[in-house]
């Protein structure tokens, strides 16, 4: 069967690559078509028809500032889709340009399956009947998205969190110090800037700047795939701060604590029981609006989860150096706040399960498909 898989951002490339290879172990004449990144063709053995690094544009102004290069890429993936006619169109999260092309599939009679559902309890409560009208099958990460989907009427399927698959393969380096040339004496301060050009320039300044307030310890940054070394250099105020590429869970592995730009990182960090503090920085603009429309109470993943201020959230005009460095100047010395934040860290563990979920995704994408050959 043919899979035309779509991921738009670094994370959702990561959790379609585990997909991919949870669907040739089903499937083994399976054909892929893909949207995404490194991983995904690593993965698929095939060439993306976009790359995310062309995709990924997070905040109102952002995306209304990028508006051509949305609509040329909304214009190819649509033609192709069309043009491909797969057995599944397997949609990754990225809501705001999947959802236009599950309505573009379904005109054209292509199922469409939705792995990792949008974030509408968040903020766009009445997207869902859109999702109702041009998605098949919907497949949830999180485990209090079953019950929204439930009040709304739909059936949808509760598959675990995909990074817990990728967690439970990682092979740690026992030389990772030395295959990185950092410091054995000095404890490490992970920095995951986030993935986007527009994270990274907002966020790795500060970051930068905390790192002097620190002087025995090394901070690291986790490089993002779709980046080189040099491309980091313009944000750290001068500072040497070295970075790693595909190395992350190697990273978190050996620090003492980390400074995380909200996202899947923050799930990740907390999944490795790293101590950390959550920032984010956007357009102001973009804030705004979000702020007037979101209904829920936290930003990161760990506290959505949890229901609770499990690490500290430090957003906009609060993310200052000072601020966060007292936060981290917490995480690495007090031993009852670090033990409270382990603590959080259990109750998430408990909340979100075992691995299995792409092995779980793959098996009920398979099933479905030759359900409707019959």
């Amino acid at each position: 069967m043919k899979y035309y898989i779509i991921a738009g951002e670094s994370s959702g490339d990561l959790h379609g690559a585990t997909l991919i290879r949870s669907l040739k172990v089903l499937d083994t004449a399976a054909r892929f078509v893909i949207v995404g990144g490194d991983r995904m063709r690593e993965a698929s053995g095939e060439e993306p028809l976009l790359h995310t690094s062309s995709m990924s544009f997070m905040g109102f102004v952002e995306v209304l500032a990028n508006i051509r290069t949305v609509a040329r890429n909304l214009k190819t993936v649509r033609q192709s889709v069309e043009a491909e006619r797969p057995d599944a169109l397997i949609l990754i999260d990225f809501p705001g340009f999947n959802l236009k092309i599950a309505e573009h599939a379904k005109k054209h009679g292509i199922r469409v399956h939705y792995y990792i559902s949008p974030k509408v309890w968040a903020w766009n409560e009445k997207r869902v009947n859109t999702i109702k009208r041009v998605v098949d099958r919907l497949y949830c990460i999180l485990p209090f998205e079953v019950e929204f989907y439930k009040k709304w009427g739909m059936r949808v399927d509760y598959v675990g969190n995909p990074l817990l698959d990728a967690i439970s393969a990682f092979e740690p380096d026992p030389d990772f110090r030395q295959t990185h040339n950092l410091r054995q004496d000095r404890p490490i301060i992970a920095l995951l800037p986030g993935s986007r050009k527009m994270e990274i320039g907002r966020l790795l300044p500060l970051m930068a700047r905390v790192s002097r307030m620190f002087p025995i310890h090394q901070f690291v940054i986790a490089g993002a795939p779709n980046f080189t070394a040099q491309d980091y250099r313009p944000y750290l105020d001068g500072e040497d701060i070295p970075v790693v590429f595909d190395a992350t869970y190697d990273l978190l592995k050996n620090a003492e604590a980390a400074i995380v730009t909200s996202g899947t990182a923050t799930l990740e960090t907390a999944l490795f029981r790293v101590p950390q503090v959550v920032v984010y920085k956007a357009n102001p603009l973009s804030v705004a609006i979000a702020r007037s429309v979101i209904k829920v109470r936290f930003i990161s993943l760990v506290n959505l989860i949890t229901d609770m201020l499990s690490v500290r959230e430090l957003i906009q005009k609060d993310a200052t150096p000072d601020a966060v460095a007292d936060e981290l100047h917490l995480l690495i010395n007090d031993q009852a706040y670090r033990d409270n934040i382990l603590e959080n860290y259990d109750l998430l563990a408990e909340k979100v399960g075992e691995p299995g979920a792409s092995a779980r995704t793959a098996q009920l994408i398979v099933e479905d498909l030759r359900a409707e050959q019959k």
